[in-house]
């Protein structure tokens, strides 16, 4: 084994700002990255390469979207699309233990690592799903779904606004262009139900790239009836379309309206 090999499983120093975003829980936030430089990568999860960025550009990147739900007396459910590596699910349910995370991934081999990594991180807030999101319309409803470069933002809102309950919203984990990506969507968004619809930055404080949003949210819930007449996900396909090494195709700040995960 060559000394490049031997480094990839090590995890990054873990930086200051982190003890900022999980608070007491930067122990069990640590445990997740050190799994991310090891099996992580050894599953296809995360290219090796990303192993010196596993805090900035993506734990933090996607803890940081914490921000945009508001903290209540009673548990909320988050449901998170196309999950893969637990990029945002886990994140977020490590973050907030006042969250139950739903993990709807469909190919097998990443729900199998999403389910050991719960489970040696004693994770008791998540759930995770081998299923494609319109096979959980039925099953499923929550007033947040959360989804991270799965892909543009009108065929995500297909798969995804049947899983929320009425005035829910959709969190998309974007990039520098979901400004422009709003603008062009708003049209086919609104037909779909969407009533508000904007884009935030998150993690201003702590990021040196904050991690960019689009948001789109519902009034009552959407007619199911409609979104079951369209073409299914090809989730399989376009998932390893995605993981195949590309240096365009970067998941954090920046880059992340490029699709990487399909529900």
């Amino acid at each position: 084994m060559t000394h490049d090999a031997l480094d990839a499983t090590e995890p990054p120093a873990t930086p200051p700002v982190a003890a900022d975003v999980f608070g007491d829980r930067l122990a069990l936030a640590e445990q997740f990255v050190a799994i991310l430089a090891d099996t992580g990568i050894s599953h296809g999860l995360i290219g090796p390469r990303e192993t010196p960025r596993l805090w900035d550009r993506h734990v933090l990147n996607c803890a940081v979207v914490q921000e945009a739900i508001p903290r209540g007396e009673q548990p909320q459910q988050v449901i998170d699309v196309g999950s893969g590596a637990g990029l945002p699910g886990l994140a977020l349910a490590i973050a907030r233990p006042d969250l139950h995370l739903e993990l709807v991934e469909p190919l097998a081999r990443r729900t199998g690592w999403l389910t050991g990594t719960v489970a040696q991180l004693g994770l008791t807030n998540v759930t995770v799903h081998t299923a494609r999101a319109e096979a959980m319309w039925d099953q499923l409803h929550a007033p947040w779904v959360t989804a991270r470069a799965v892909s543009r933002i009108v065929q995500l809102a297909e798969w995804t606004l049947p899983l929320l309950e009425a005035g829910g919203s959709l969190l998309a984990l974007k990039g520098s262009r979901a400004a422009t990506e709003l603008d062009e969507s708003r049209t086919a968004l609104a037909r779909l139900g969407v009533v508000d619809a904007g884009v935030a930055e998150f993690g201003v404080s702590v990021l040196d790239e904050p991690t960019v949003v689009l948001r789109c949210t519902i009034g009552e819930v959407v007619d199911r009836r409609r979104f079951r007449s369209r073409q299914p996900s090809s989730a399989g396909s376009a998932r390893r379309r995605a993981d195949r090494p590309r240096a365009s195709r970067r998941s954090g700040p920046g880059v992340g309206d490029r699709p990487r995960h399909q529900p």
